[in-house]
């Protein structure tokens, strides 16, 4: 970290004299190539992200999750409605562009607009969209959206430390690992140990191009698979 000094001869953080308040995340809809984002909408949305979870072989995905797994459409349907209303965290469906229809879910929460940080979460990707470009673009749609139009300095991930997927997934995406706070929440009726990651507004330029690149139809062959991973690109 960059630190100057004061008059007493003590290191200071760099002066931001120009700082302000931030707008807090909104309704916005955010367009790419293989996805769009658009806040959840039980009415549109929960009957095709039911199905699209429904396809998961069991209910591991939820396990990491404070809520789920769900199954019953009503059931969802319910959450759904309530996940809409939130304003914080603020849902996000994912629209596949050649699907048509919703994916995936995940928000923004904790947004904390004096000093420009918010963290994604609820992230919940069905099988429809796990481990596609999707998938992808739909968490570099929600960084760009984070870094240029809201101008926040800090985006955080954080998840359970023993939730290897989502720690291998933090990293692919370009997070730093900054540590794991212990005891931090109970859920579900257990303990947390909450593991942190978070990229910054001055590492964003770096990890804006890289995602760009592994994008761009360049980077797949004809049968849609990625020739370079983000990983040796970042």
């Amino acid at each position: 970290m960059n630190h100057h000094i004061n008059e007493y001869a003590q290191p200071i953080g760099a002066p931001l004299p120009a700082w302000s308040e931030r707008p807090l995340p909104t309704g916005v809809v955010l367009h790419g190539r293989f996805c769009s984002l658009e806040p959840l909408n039980a009415e549109l949305h929960a009957s095709d992200l039911y199905d699209a979870y429904a396809s998961a072989k069991d209910g591991r995905d939820w396990t990491y999750l404070p809520v789920g797994p769900f199954h019953e459409k009503n059931a969802y349907r319910r959450y759904a409605e309530a996940a809409s209303n939130s304003i914080d965290p603020k849902h996000y469906s994912v629209i596949d562009t050649r699907l048509g229809k919703a994916v995936g879910t995940l928000s923004l929460m904790r947004a904390d607009a004096k000093n420009g940080a918010v963290e994604v979460g609820w992230v919940t990707f069905s099988p429809l969209l796990k481990q596609k470009p999707a998938s992808t673009e739909a968490q570099f749609l929600l960084m760009q959206y984070v870094f240029e139009e809201l101008g926040y300095r800090r985006y955080e991930w954080k998840c359970d430390s023993l939730n290897e997927p989502s720690r291998k997934a933090a990293q692919r995406l370009g997070f730093s690992f900054e540590g794991i706070f212990r005891q931090a929440s109970v859920y579900k009726q257990r303990s947390r140990d909450t593991a942190w990651f978070a990229i910054t507004d001055k590492e964003w330029p770096q990890r804006k191009q890289a995602f760009l690149a592994w994008l761009s139809p360049e980077n797949f062959d004809s049968n849609g698979r990625q020739i370079k991973p983000l990983s040796t690109i970042l």
